[in-house]
């Protein structure tokens, strides 16, 4: 990842020499680029696949060359509006899809554009992985507990702190504790990604801050009966494609598409959150049922599915405003938010 950010080359056994574009230097060039599927859907090119799966791979070659803009334009929807004429691309055999799937995976986490030249000339020092190193990196079995503390917050002055730490990972996920823990009685669980933008900037163009915050005062109102709650302060941008990526998609909402049609041009997956490592947390805390507040069935599923036991979906919806109104329609029309 870090050499993604910095622009290095990936070299992953067993798979061409691969250079992320975004972060290229200049004088880079190739005859092909790898792509996500939905990427490649929106440039009108026809991968033999019967859907466009966000995280899987496409092989495109175009008419000529790709220099670094030409590669840029390709990569980058924000770009469609100044370079409508592109291509016309083929897309290519790849006999090396898992490579090139754990290239894709590795560009979210990272937060740049999924896209590399392939094979590109003019590259630098390579670095080296096996594809198998992704899946390594993201078990969420490597998840310890690094430390606990006491956190008195608005919501909850008695409320505790519990951070966690994976070996290689920077990003750090923390746990709020509010009330007396009872292995006998299922806390209220919030599971919240983190936005800058919402929960710290106050942003109306999403519900996280008011969510956020209404989480941890039903959690005090169920702590005050006797009950308790845990909120899962999880570091995943955006769902899980980061920040920068997040405020892309900004950019293309305010170019008249919604918030799942902005992340499938740019190649992203709209739901990118790591259900298991949520799960994880909530083992090392000793929690086994939970009651789930959210909207969205699919979470529940999701978490189900690690093995998490949801004894009761519980409705955390808030009222919209001019700004966000849409996005929440997006949500309930498009994701199966239950919202009125």
């Amino acid at each position: 990842m870090d050499a993604l950010r910095h622009g290095w080359p990936l070299a992953i056994e067993g798979a061409p020499l691969l250079q992320p574009v975004e972060t290229a230097f200049s004088d880079v060039s190739g005859e092909a680029m790898l792509v996500s599927a939905s990427r490649a859907a929106t440039l009108k090119l026809a991968n033999q696949r019967e859907a466009a799966v966000p995280r899987q791979p496409v092989l495109m070659r175009g008419a000529e060359v790709f220099d670094l803009p030409a590669a840029l334009a390709v990569a980058d929807p924000a770009l469609d509006l100044q370079s409508p004429l592109k291509g016309p691309f083929k897309a290519l055999e790849l006999g090396w899809e898992e490579q090139a799937r754990a290239a894709l995976e590795l560009a979210r986490i990272a937060g740049i554009l999924p896209a590399f030249l392939v094979a590109p000339e003019g590259s630098g020092e390579a670095a080296c992985l096996k594809a198998s190193d992704v899946e390594a990196f993201s078990d969420p079995s490597r998840l310890r507990i690094a430390t606990r503390a006491k956190l008195p917050v608005a919501a909850a002055e008695g409320a505790r702190i519990v951070a966690f730490r994976s070996p290689d990972d920077t990003r750090e996920h923390v746990a709020l504790v509010i009330g007396k823990e009872d292995s006998s009685s299922p806390p209220l669980v919030r599971l919240h990604s983190e936005c800058l933008t919402g929960d710290i900037l106050g942003s109306l163009k999403c519900d996280c801050g008011p969510q956020l915050d209404a989480a941890l005062q039903a959690m005090a109102e169920e702590a005050e009966k006797g009950g308790w709650g845990v909120l899962l302060y999880m570091r995943q941008e955006g769902r899980g494609i980061g920040l920068v990526n997040k405020l892309r998609a900004y950019r293309l909402q305010d170019q008249g598409f919604d918030t799942v049609d902005a992340n499938t041009r740019l190649g992203l997956p709209d739901e990118a959150r790591d259900f298991p490592t949520a799960a994880r947390m909530l083992d090392l805390l000793g929690v086994k049922e939970i009651r789930l507040m959210t909207n969205n069935p699919a979470k529940v599923d999701a978490l189900e599915a690690t093995g998490v036991s949801v004894a009761e979906r519980v409705p955390h919806s808030l009222p919209d405003n001019p700004h966000n109104a849409r996005y929440l329609a997006t949500k309930r029309d498009r994701a199966g938010h239950i919202l009125p």
